[in-house]
């Protein structure tokens, strides 16, 4: 039976029109994305097939373009609709966190740069500049792929928050795939950081290790003193 046969009251866009969209289940709220289903599914159906697939909507959202374009029902116009809903939802999460926060708690700090950084394929270095109050002033991406301890990828972070009169910042990078623990390499990085923003009178508020479902603040663990 198609959609078009079900009772009004159960169709997914009369729903969402007489009950909004907080009434849909997961997979109702698919379905509504998808708009028709595939041979011998309906849109509800094949919603239904991908949540089982993938486990949740994060694990189908955060899939990347090999694996969607091969599920059945799907392919690359699926997974670019997938990938700009996923795309939007974090640009307004992120300008509603970014509106007046303060960046004081690990955990805020932990949940903005998740945000930010979590669903990265490689390596994204990250740096945000903090007033006194630790408000979070501006954020500039610093590289992308491995950065190894150097002094020029320090000069450039040092620079950028007397640039704009920072009085802390907070630093983080992602480990695709990987777990939220410092590399030793980490550690060294942050030490030789923090020696030299005391030279110039700019905190190093943390430095945060981040995946996808966890985060590890240096600070935290101790290796900031």
């Amino acid at each position: 039976m198609s959609i078009k046969q079900w009772p009004e009251g159960e169709r997914p866009r009369e729903k969402l029109m007489e009950r909004g969209a907080a009434a849909l289940s997961d997979a109702e709220l698919l379905a509504v994305l998808l708009r028709v289903g595939t041979r011998g599914m309906s849109a509800v159906d094949l919603a239904r097939y991908l949540l089982n697939e993938f486990g949740s909507l994060g694990g189908l959202m955060s899939a990347d373009a090999k694996t969607l374009s091969a599920c059945k029902g799907m392919g690359m116009a699926g997974y670019t609709q997938f990938a700009v809903v996923r795309e939007i939802g974090r640009r307004i999460l992120s300008e509603e966190l970014r509106q007046n926060i303060t960046l004081t708690d690990p955990r805020t700090a932990a949940d903005y740069l998740r945000l930010q950084l979590g669903h990265e394929k490689v390596e994204v270095s990250k740096v945000l500049l903090l007033n006194r109050r630790n408000q979070l002033i501006a954020e500039r991406e610093l590289s992308r792929g491995t950065v190894g301890e150097n002094a020029v990828f320090i000069r450039e972070i040092v620079k950028f928050a007397l640039d704009e009169y920072a009085d802390g910042l907070i630093l983080a990078h992602n480990h695709p795939g990987g777990l939220p623990e410092p590399s030793d390499n980490d550690i060294r990085l942050t030490g030789r950081l923090k020696q030299a923003l005391d030279l110039v009178d700019v905190a190093l508020v943390d430095h945060f290790v981040i995946t996808a479902n966890a985060a590890c603040s240096m600070r935290s663990a101790g290796l900031i003193v």
